[in-house]
């Protein structure tokens, strides 16, 4: 199951929210209604989630920009990288960077000879 699919966002929590509320409203007892306060620290939570979100969003793309510069100025580098051997064992190799590629979930990879490494896989980079 894809992660993305599975995250609910602040504002679909909101509209769920707002839709109870208004349940709640039309069938509150009269002599007891809802409170006030409670509601509007609710919806004040549900503005902060959302700027949240957007946030996360913002910092999200920054760091993507920031991997495919980093990415790209590997090019012609020697670089160190663990790959898993036939016994399962992991086993460092070095190569030089030859090309950067991106998948379409925004993934950098780079292809070092015959490997294709993420960023995540180095372990040391040479002049």
């Amino acid at each position: 199951m894809n992660p993305l699919l599975a995250t609910t966002r602040a504002s679909d929590i909101q509209m769920d929210y707002m839709k109870l509320l208004v349940a709640q409203l039309q069938n509150q007892n009269p002599l007891e209604p809802l409170d006030n306060q409670e509601m509007a620290s609710q919806l004040a939570q549900f503005s902060q989630l959302q700027q949240l979100e957007s946030m996360n969003s913002s910092f999200a793309r920054a760091l993507a920009s920031v991997e495919r510069s980093y990415a790209a100025s590997l090019i012609g580098r020697e670089v160190s990288f663990l790959v898993e051997t036939e016994a399962g064992t992991p086993e460092a190799q070095s190569g030089t960077v030859e090309q950067i590629h991106h998948n379409v979930d925004g993934g950098v990879f780079l292809a070092v000879g015959q490997y294709t490494i993420s960023l995540e896989d180095i372990i040391s980079v040479k002049n």
